[in-house]
């Protein structure tokens, strides 16, 4: 039973290493694409990656009756199918129309799978494993968007089109989901998405909407800095790496976090997020965007793992209908909604990393009050 479980886990968490793979991991041949598609407005070049969020958010809501469709290891085939014909497929397509057309598709196919990267943790394992299996995925995800980028911009080296092969990296998952993964029937005929499922679990959907629209903060903004401190790309690369590393490292540790630590773990991120972002904007030198980068790796580091565990935890066996789709949906609306957000204000409070600080105490003042109780972790307060 041991042995299946484990095969079960790899399965899982092959996916998590997929799913941050949309978008972000095409921003380093972006350069290469512009000029190769030279016509094109810069905006359109950024669709790029910005489209697959907008198509996720919208699959997500789908989610359920894609659930009672097909089964668990036939959805997430089919997801995991559409995911390298519509990523990799990008390579044999020269036409700007045509290729936004195969990252609309890949954003469908990563919000068929990212509800199950999470939701299946909570479906097929007991409360007192999720905490450790929630920041293994969330560490997952951290490595994949390391390699991704990395490779990504590998190959764009060689020529534009050959980065998008990085999607290729799903045709091992699809081995582990096929030989692996229980072919199960997540939702109930019938079963259809209320207002009341945000109701109940809107403490979770925001904070992970404020966490995201916190961290991309950094993404949108940081290299910019860099090059205002005098910083060369390299070092700034290096640099920005390393917060991935170090949320990572957050990840695999995350299981023990929640046991030592659980009462505090709650506030982690927002209090990580605003000690980041006030490092960046009084201190914008080397050593303070180091340090800088440490503290908002540990703030993603803890609070995507922290707001999985609870929300499915508070969703039970049901999570990957209910509320996994809801928080997916937040993730990757709070990426498009960030620099919407940010750009205006930062004109009126003093710069990005300052408004970033104003919603850091945003979410601390929301995690406080609606998670002032904490038990194992509590279902009352997810």
């Amino acid at each position: 039973m041991k042995k299946n479980l484990r095969g079960l886990t790899y399965a899982i968490l092959s996916i998590s290493l997929l799913t941050v793979m949309a978008g972000a991991a095409m921003a380093p041949a972006l350069g290469a694409i512009q000029q190769h598609f030279a016509g094109c407005s810069p905006l359109t070049i950024q669709l790029i990656v910005s489209l697959p969020a907008l198509l996720i958010i919208v699959t997500t809501f789908f989610f359920r009756p894609l659930c009672r469709l097909m089964r668990t290891r036939t959805l997430a085939l089919t997801g995991l199918t559409l995911y390298v014909a519509a990523g990799a497929g990008a390579f044999l397509v020269d036409d700007i129309a045509l290729l936004l057309a195969m990252r609309a598709l890949l954003g469908i196919s990563v919000g068929m799978i990212m509800p199950l990267s999470t939701g299946l943790l909570s479906y097929f394992f007991p409360p007192e494993e999720q905490g450790r299996l929630m920041g293994l995925s969330a560490a997952m995800n951290q490595m994949g968007g390391v390699i991704a980028t990395l490779l990504a911009g590998l190959l764009a080296t060689i020529e534009w089109r050959y980065a998008f092969l990085v999607y290729l990296a799903a045709l091992p998952a699809m081995v582990l989901v096929a030989a692996l993964l229980p072919n199960e029937q997540l939702a109930a005929k019938g079963s259809r998405i209320r207002l009341s499922t945000l109701t109940r679990f809107h403490p979770s959907v925001t904070a992970m909407l404020l966490i995201m629209i916190l961290f991309f903060v950094y993404p949108t903004n940081f290299a910019l800095t860099a090059r205002q401190a005098g910083i060369d790309p390299l070092t700034t690369t290096l640099v920005m790496v390393w917060l991935d590393v170090v949320a990572f490292g957050v990840g695999l540790l995350f299981g023990w976090l929640m046991h030592k630590m659980r009462r505090q773990m709650k506030y982690a991120a927002p209090l990580f997020f605003i000690a980041g972002y006030g490092v960046l904007a009084f201190f914008p030198g080397l050593t303070g965007m180091i340090v800088a980068s440490t503290l908002i790796g540990l703030a993603n580091g803890a609070g995507v793992p922290y707001v999985n565990t609870i929300a499915s935890i508070k969703g039970g066996r049901d999570a990957a209908i209910t509320v996994m789709p809801l928080i997916s949906a937040a993730l990757y609306l709070g990426q498009f909604l960030s620099p919407l957000i940010v750009g205006p204000l930062s004109a009126i409070l003093g710069g990005p990393y300052k408004v970033a600080m104003y919603i850091g105490l945003l979410f601390l003042l929301q995690v406080f009050l609606t998670r002032r109780h904490h038990a194992l972790p509590p279902a009352e307060n997810a």
